[in-house]
């Protein structure tokens, strides 16, 4: 499922998150594919942010095109994380990476890829 341009997009990439995920992509050697975002159960706080780069789309997927950067989550993921922003930081207690500034966490752990909703 594209995600339609008058309808806010489920979670929004800042420009600098766009500029590193096109060229990890194309370090990746896959300009093409997309940064996949997904939640599951489990972490210090009970939900974990997920990662991985995807060239697989499914019927369930929104895809987000910011900047001619890809981000798709899936419909189930997108209930947690919807009005998120994904932002990139070089330096970070665990190294660099991909961020989520989630408004529906409640609380985060220390790490910061494990949250809790209400």
């Amino acid at each position: 499922m594209t995600q339609e341009a008058d309808i806010k997009p489920i979670v929004q990439l800042t420009e600098r998150a766009a500029g590193e995920l096109k060229l990890y992509l194309a370090r990746q050697g896959k300009p093409d594919a997309a940064l996949r975002i997904f939640v599951t159960a489990g972490g210090c706080s009970g939900l974990s942010y997920g990662m991985v780069v995807d060239d697989k789309l499914t019927g369930d997927d929104f895809v987000i095109d910011s900047d001619g950067a890809k981000v798709v989550v899936d419909r189930s993921s997108a209930l947690f994380i919807a009005g998120s922003v994904v932002d990139y930081k070089a330096e970070k207690l665990m190294g660099g990476g991909f961020v989520v500034n989630n408004p529906n966490a409640v609380s985060t752990c220390g790490c910061g890829e494990s949250f809790k909703t209400a």
